[in-house]
């Protein structure tokens, strides 16, 4: 296919047609009203100063105004980073010092840390809130009202540069080159949206996930370029995504696994109370997921579920569909972005079919973290290929296998243990809500091997429960993959989009210490 994509071009054509429905309030932007307000927006961030590859930064929670300003810079030619609406001002201050960012955009739900960010942020010369405006700040919907309607003169494609969660440690920005390419300009993310999932104008798109988060903020984008209507929840309610799925007869929709499990875990007369025919496609990533929870949403869905393997870096990418999952069932797909290659950490050798070693893609997109060379550097092997500290195998066919992040793995007793394999069989525990497998101090072997749950019912938690888990973990794994103890807590530290922070989780049990070799 040829040609550019944008939503200028369904605006021509389609004004009236829903691009943004909020699932919540009902709120509808047209695409007419988009094209508008991008304009606008892109007008307004060139009055600011802002050139092309100049950076914005914005903390704007699921709300229509998300998709104006993101529109508007990326028409402008712009870096945009969408920063997680959970972090403390402090490190929200962080990532917009970090960035770069000369304007600021914020909505009203942060008010409370406005003066906080102005004081915080001094390289930023523009600060801009959304809704009813905090002292010190511009109002974005009187700022946006002054301005052109039409196109900036200088229109050229922009892109995000986002922020790693900080699951393995402090986020940096990922930054891709802007090339000076027209508005639309077609790339391999456009092109896998057709192929892969038949992205096109008919297309009625559920998020149920924070916007600013990688694969919400780029998948759902791309459905306003290609002229589908996105249906935006505010907050993620596993009841309620089945019931958006039936009201607006979904096409299309984005998850992680956590939510699979919460809409497993309802009660199966309202799972099977709604109409979910029209859904054909149902895309997962950004997390690992048992075999048991994909065999069960395979069996209630049907064989809709596509997932990918592939981070905010976008050096490489893997695909699966539930077809070919069930004949190589674990798997994240062959490579479609990059080529795979599994190589010794130790000693740098590319390692032959069925031995694990550290993920690296051969030939994929191009990427550095922003203001970290060093981090860069440690990212690429001398032949010029990328890990993320994934470590996984590949099969004779081609498919790749995860069993962990490099950071995560436990060493007892000189023995590599995987926790991701304790986690599958605990979160299918029906009194288990979430679990997170760390590897905690002992003095004899290093490391020994501690589950962390959260119970369905925390009044259950004690020595009891614990023992049923443990038998439980010991009927489908080799003891020593087992944990050798469990304490409990009402919630475990999660991302909004579902991501474990496990590097906070094992910091309790670890202190001070320098070291993580006892």
């Amino acid at each position: 296919m040829t040609g550019l994509v944008y939503i200028s071009e369904h605006a021509r054509k389609t004004p009236d047609k829903p691009a943004v429905i909020m699932a919540n309030s009902g709120r509808i932007t047209t695409f007419g009203q988009l094209e508008e307000n991008s304009n606008r927006a892109a007008h307004l961030f060139r009055s600011l100063g802002l050139g092309a590859r100049s950076h914005v930064a914005m903390v704007i929670e699921n709300r229509p105004e998300f998709f104006d300003a993101c529109f508007g810079a990326d028409r402008a030619g712009l870096y945009y980073t969408t920063i997680s609406t959970k972090l403390t001002v402090e490190e929200l201050a962080y990532i917009v010092t970090d960035s770069g960012s000369t304007v600021l955009l914020v909505s009203d739900a942060f008010a409370s840390v406005a003066s906080d960010l102005r004081r915080l942020c001094p390289q930023v010369k523009h600060f801009l809130m959304i809704g009813d405006v905090a002292d010190g700040f511009k109002g974005w919907e009187a700022a946006l009202a002054t301005m052109p309607a039409t196109p900036v003169p200088d229109e050229m494609q922009g892109r995000d540069m986002l922020y790693s969660s900080g699951t393995t440690g402090k986020p940096k920005g990922v930054k891709r080159p802007i090339n000076g390419d027209p508005v639309g300009t077609r790339s391999y993310f456009v092109d896998n949206g057709y192929s892969l999932y038949g992205y096109g104008e008919g297309m009625v798109y559920l998020c149920p996930a924070p916007l600013y988060h990688a694969a919400p903020l780029r998948y759902s984008m791309l459905v306003s370029k290609v002229g589908g209507t996105l249906v935006i929840m505010e907050h993620f309610d596993a009841e309620e995504s089945l019931r958006l799925i039936e009201k607006y007869r979904v096409t299309h929709s984005n998850w992680v696994p956590t939510m699979f499990v919460r809409m497993l875990k309802l009660p199966v007369d309202m799972r099977n109370h709604y109409d979910l025919s029209s859904h054909r496609v149902a895309i997962h990533g950004a997390g690992p997921i048992s075999t048991a929870t994909k065999q069960q949403m395979i069996d209630w869905w049907g064989p809709i579920l596509h997932e990918y393997y592939a981070a905010s870096e976008g050096n490489g990418m893997t695909y699966i569909t539930s077809q070919e999952w069930l004949t190589h069932k674990g798997s994240v797909g062959r490579a479609i972005i990059g080529k795979l290659h599994i190589v010794d950490d130790e000693s740098g050798v590319e390692l032959p079919a069925g031995q694990s070693g550290l993920v690296y893609f051969a030939d994929g997109q191009p990427f550095t973290y922003h203001n970290d060379e060093a981090k860069t550097q440690q990212a690429f092997n001398a032949k010029g290929w990328s890990t993320l500290g994934d470590v996984g195998y590949v099969d004779s066919e081609g498919y790749l296998y995860l069993t962990d992040r490099k950071a995560f793995m436990i060493i007892s007793g000189g023995v590599n243990i995987y926790p991701q394999e304790a986690e599958h069989v605990l979160i299918e525990h029906p009194k288990v809500a979430d679990v997170a497998v760390i590897g905690v101090p002992n003095e004899d072997f290093g490391e020994e091997v501690k589950a962390v749950v959260q119970p369905v019912d925390m009044t259950e938690a004690g020595p009891a429960l614990a023992e049923e888990l443990l038998a439980y973990c010991r009927q489908h794994l080799a003891s020593i993959k087992c944990p050798r103890s469990i304490d409990f807590e009402e919630a475990l530290p999660r991302h909004a989009t579902g991501k474990l922070y496990k590097r906070l989780i094992k910091d309790r049990y670890w202190g001070n210490r320098t070291s993580r070799i006892v």
